[in-house]
């Protein structure tokens, strides 16, 4: 009922003991926190929540116009509902490395896990889109150092994310990713990879955990867990999938309505009330006070 019962610091600490172990672990994105809470029940190891989702929310693009104050909130009210451990895109740290190490403890506040940050110019772009700039080695290994100096909490996870594949090849990319790994960074996030090959000569260069990002129409392949535990990756996202999913499926429920005047063709492909009022625990509000919460759930 309400809340997760696990703190922000158990969280955490039971995610750097998963991530010790080596074993992958998968962290679909959540759109919301009722796909957060969703993502819970059906067995997965943590959550992601993604920029790109988060600038889509508020119908904007994934060009670095959205706040800290609107992503922390916003991841806040997805990682309370879920005891999974949940990671934040945090793009460039909104600013320099003092906005930075604000943007840390403004993260760690809100009950994170951890949070990523980039070497992209600042405003930045989708990393699986054309035109990326990346910031020279200085002021990216500046970044790192300001998140790494500013956690209170030792087992918040500081990632850094590369997106120089897309500009100055992969050669580039393993460069820095040794360079933010010896600048302090927890875990590295090599962005856009080309093929299977390209991670593997990322996880040969560095000995911290290593994210793959599988999301769709982008410019990675979609490797299957299994392809990417084999090569020794430690977490894979799919950042934008429910919500692709979800818009897809609301395309095409608005066209049958407008066609036909009705939904009834749909009702198949909706979840159910039932599973609704479940994955909320409206049970559980009911045993809390009957006194206050004395309505009957339908079956």
């Amino acid at each position: 009922m309400l809340y997760a019962q696990k703190s922000p610091a158990e969280k955490r600490r039971l995610f750097r003991e998963r991530l010790d172990t080596g074993r992958i672990m998968r962290f679909p994105g959540a759109f919301n926190p009722l796909s957060a809470r969703l993502i819970e029940q059906k067995g997965f190891e943590g959550v992601y929540i993604s920029g790109a989702v988060l600038s889509a929310d508020l119908g904007l693009p994934d060009i670095g116009l959205t706040t800290l104050t609107e992503v922390a909130g916003r991841a806040k009210q997805i990682t309370r509902m879920t005891e999974l451990p949940a990671i934040v895109d945090a793009d460039t740290g909104f600013g320099e490395p003092m906005n930075v190490a604000r943007t840390v403890q403004e993260m760690e506040d809100a009950g994170l896990v951890g949070l990523h940050i980039e070497d992209q110019v600042n405003p930045k772009r989708c990393g699986h889109l054309d035109g990326k700039q990346v910031v020279d080695e200085h002021t990216a290994l500046q970044r790192v150092r300001a998140a790494v100096d500013a956690r209170r909490d030792p087992n918040f996870l500081i990632m850094a994310r590369t997106d120089v594949r897309a500009v100055d090849g992969l050669q580039a990319a393993v460069d820095r990713a040794k360079r933010l790994a010896d600048a302090g960074a927890d875990a590295i996030f090599p962005e856009a990879m080309a093929s299977l090959d390209e991670f593997a000569a990322i996880r040969a260069a560095v000995d911290v955990p290593l994210l793959a990002n599988m999301t769709e129409f982008g410019k990675s392949d979609l490797f299957t867990v299994q392809q990417l535990a084999d090569i020794g990756m430690n977490i894979v996202i799919w950042p934008v999938s429910l919500l692709r999913l979800s818009m897809g499926a609301a395309v095409r429920a608005l066209d049958e309505l407008h066609a036909t005047g009705s939904l009834d063709a749909k009702l198949d492909e909706m979840q159910h009330r039932a599973d609704l009022y479940e994955l909320i625990d409206y049970e559980g509000y009911n045993r809390f006070d009957t006194s206050i919460f004395n309505f009957d759930v339908a079956r």
